[in-house]
């Protein structure tokens, strides 16, 4: 068994694909690992996971904790729980991570509650560094730093667990960059026996059948983005938006007070509540910029802003500011771009 006080990524599985948010992890934890001088472990829970450790490896995993049983295949909440708390309570690292999907956000408290370790949801960013209690003036070193915007986004703060472990986060997908580490780069593989660590008792919920719908919107994964505000000002207006995206192969996104206003739906929100994209070319229709939406965003290769209000905030941080009404601006951006594309 591993040595203690390292730092460990859930895998979250898909039919046998590790998540792309826990490919995303193993980078930033890789990162985090080598600065703290640990090692970084991964777990991965299901069945028929033969081969599991060759996607998790390249991106600088020293072992892989592999927990196999058909029970396990699909994620139910006890299981999948028990095993972690139970692991964690043997190895005790000092970092956990996790995706902030449906998965972590059910399964990240019920394990750190279970740790009494707490937990910070949704990171935007995690370093580490030192600490002072204020009170105490006690100092702590090497702290994981939770970074996450607090206050409905107007501001950013700094969570820090001084004396409780593992300190555990979550991060939602497309926040973190995912780069492989070393596609030669091997570990260790430790199987684990399933009937140490997960209870027949904690089996009492059986799936019968499972319906997953997949989304049709590839927002997450596309190159070009035209997104519209509720300056954008209606749902017929977004029709304007659709023509742009289909003439430069793009895809259509909202931000929160578009969807809030129903000229949109909902999966195709970006910002903090909803995905988060790092596009070569982001074109922001009619909005504002608050911050909760530059989050979800910021991170694109090149940012265009169209909007009437030459103050708005998105402005700041766009390559290139059109001043003008949506109307006016995109069927003229259709039209030149036709004429020229051919």
């Amino acid at each position: 068994m591993a040595d203690k006080n390292n730092l460990i990524v859930y895998c979250e599985l898909d039919e046998g694909r590790v998540a792309d948010v826990s490919l995303e992890l193993l980078t930033k934890g890789r990162r985090l690992a080598d600065r703290l001088g640990v090692k970084m472990l991964a777990i991965a829970i299901g069945h028929n996971l033969d081969g599991v450790e060759d996607q998790i490896f390249p991106y600088g995993a020293d072992i892989v904790y592999k927990v196999d049983d058909a029970r396990l295949e699909h994620y139910t909440s006890n299981p999948h729980a028990a095993v972690l708390i139970n692991l964690f309570k043997e190895i005790e690292p000092q970092i956990a991570l996790m995706g902030a999907t449906c998965i972590g956000r059910d399964l990240g408290p019920r394990v750190s509650s279970a740790l009494h370790s707490g937990l910070t949801a949704d990171c935007t960013s995690l370093e580490i560094g030192d600490h002072t209690d204020a009170k105490t003036k006690k100092e702590y070193k090497d702290l994981l730093y939770q970074i996450r915007p607090a206050f409905g986004g107007n501001i950013v703060a700094t969570i820090v667990n001084p004396e409780c472990r593992p300190q555990m986060a979550t991060v939602r997908e497309g926040v973190m960059k995912k780069e492989i580490f070393n596609e030669d780069h091997r570990g260790e593989v430790i199987n684990l026996d399933p009937k140490k660590y997960v209870s027949d008792e904690d089996f009492i919920v059986e799936i019968i059948d499972r319906q997953i719908a997949k989304s049709k919107v590839n927002i997450k994964g596309a190159p070009i983005i035209v997104a519209g505000g509720y300056g954008v000002g209606s749902k017929e207006n977004f029709q304007l938006l659709f023509d742009l995206a289909s003439t430069l192969g793009a895809e259509v996104g909202a931000s929160r007070a578009a969807v809030d206003a129903g000229f949109i739906e909902h999966e195709r929100q970006i910002g903090q509540t909803g995905v988060t994209v790092r596009p070569k070319l982001y074109i922001a229709c009619g909005i504002s910029g608050q911050i909760q939406h530059i989050a979800g965003m910021q991170e694109s290769s090149i940012i265009i802003s169209i909007n009437n209000d030459p103050n708005a905030p998105i402005n700041t941080i766009a390559d290139y500011v059109i001043t003008g009404d949506i109307e006016e601006v995109v069927p003229k951006l259709i039209k030149y771009y036709k004429k020229n594309s051919k």
